[in-house]
């Protein structure tokens, strides 16, 4: 089973670009998409020409905004949306299918922002998602995926340094979060394969050309229980596929 995960940046707008010819060549069984920037019948308008999957999507209150969606070839056993908190989940960034072996938990985790207006907020949503998930792992096993803002060490990110709690996505709050994910019993794929993989990245700013220059930061991922692991054969980043800010990332299951 080989499942995908990419914040497209707008469902609208990748859709005007190449992704249903990138769909079509990488074929997963399961794609997960982060930041459709739409409403749940916009998704399904935009995704109406997708043969052979089931789609399934949640959408922020606010408009052009946030929102999850999962493409599946096999139906699943059922779909909630959200962690079960109010103030948490009023901007779709959740989207959970159960299937026989496993819950697959699709995720867009908030940004602190520019100017670290959301860091505290950030903190509170890290400590509920990770409750959240803890309490799916008591029934069966996790697999979460998606866009976790956050380069988790110095290797995930072109410049560390200048970047090291001065900027979102790499303040010491958001990768005790982190920690706590992978400290908790969830395993980042990627690092499992690839332990000293450097210039790995999932995500470039469209600024000076950093997609050229490879001047990135790894921040999407796959994680799952530790039951699971030994199910995970690979782990992948499809960094040549185009049409957003972020590229694809992968792994594919023996189940």
């Amino acid at each position: 089973m080989k499942i995908i995960s990419w914040n497209v940046n707008g469902i609208r707008a990748v859709a005007k670009k190449d992704f249903f010819i990138d769909l079509q060549k990488m074929n997963p069984d399961i794609l997960c998409l982060q930041e459709t920037k739409a409403q749940d019948d916009q998704v399904a308008e935009t995704l109406a020409p997708v043969m052979n999957y089931e789609v399934y999507s949640t959408s922020a209150e606010k408009k052009g905004y946030s929102g999850t969606a999962i493409l599946t070839k096999t139906p699943p056993l059922a779909v909630s949306r959200g962690i079960g908190c109010p103030e948490h989940d009023s901007e779709g960034r959740v989207l959970c299918l159960e299937f026989p072996e496993f819950y697959l938990v699709n995720v867009y985790v908030p940004n602190s922002g520019n100017e670290l207006k959301r860091l505290e907020y950030r903190q509170d949503w890290d400590l509920a998602f990770f409750n959240y998930l803890k309490k799916l792992e008591k029934a069966k096993p996790v697999i979460t995926c998606g866009d976790f803002n956050v380069a988790h060490r110095d290797i995930d990110l072109a410049r560390p340094k200048p970047n090291y709690n001065k900027s979102a996505g790499f303040m010491q709050e958001e990768i005790d979060g982190m920690d706590r994910l992978t400290q908790g019993g969830f395993t980042d794929t990627f690092r499992h394969y690839h332990p000293d993989a450097h210039g790995a990245y999932s995500w470039w700013s469209y600024r000076a050309g950093a997609r050229g220059n490879n001047v990135g930061w790894r921040i999407d991922y796959f994680l799952v229980s530790e039951a699971l692991l030994p199910l995970v054969s690979s782990a992948s980043i499809l960094n040549d596929v185009l049409g957003s800010d972020h590229c694809p990332v992968e792994i594919d299951l023996v189940v």
